[in-house]
């Protein structure tokens, strides 16, 4: 692959494959300042980058909320957090292109950043429930007596504790937003186009 890459294009198709020949540039030059590449891969960045941040501190919060307190419907919330999971991408591609189009979000990278956080945020969720169950409850129990509220806990106690699965969800949602195909075609134009799209 890298030899390949300093070859002309006859010297690619030609049948009989060439070690020795004269190496050149303007593969990379054509990919690099003349396709956008540069542009295309500053979009994917921003997205996967901005769509991971966002996921996380959403998923955080929610699988938390989840796990130590009881309120109405909890249970309702984790099985269709599940279930949102199930459903795939490419069936959402007419729908989330209505919508976007009636938002103004179509053709924008934050109406794709939107999107992937709304993809990730089952799997992000359902990974950090079962960390942040490992959890003893003593331990939030002793920070509420040194007078830490809710907000302290999470921040100086069960973030620290769950780093692990954060960085699992964090290294599967950036994958997801980086390779993510159908969607990414569809609503994004020249400009906003990722990478993967744009090859």
């Amino acid at each position: 692959l890298i030899l390949t890459s300093f070859k002309t294009q006859v010297q690619v198709m030609s049948k009989t494959p060439t070690w020795i020949f004269m190496p050149t540039l303007m593969n990379y030059s054509t990919v690099l300042l003349e396709q956008g590449f540069l542009r295309y891969m500053t979009n994917s960045l921003i997205v996967g980058l901005i769509s991971t941040v966002l996921t996380l501190v959403v998923g955080g919060c929610a699988s938390y909320a989840l796990v130590r307190f009881d309120f109405v419907g909890k249970g309702t919330i984790s099985l269709g957090t599940l279930l949102l999971r199930m459903i795939p991408p490419a069936v959402l591609v007419v729908p989330i292109y209505v919508l976007w189009t009636f938002f103004g979000l179509a053709d924008t990278l934050l109406g794709l950043i939107l999107i992937y956080v709304g993809l990730n945020l089952p799997f992000t969720i359902w990974v950090l429930i079962s960390f942040i169950s490992d959890i003893p409850l003593e331990l939030e129990e002793a920070a509420v007596v040194d007078g830490c509220g809710p907000w302290r806990i999470f921040f100086r106690i069960i973030l620290p504790l769950i780093k692990p699965g954060l960085a699992a969800a964090a290294i599967f949602t950036f994958r997801i937003s980086w390779n993510e195909y159908i969607l990414a075609l569809v609503l994004t134009n020249r400009m906003t186009r990722t990478l993967p799209v744009a090859t």
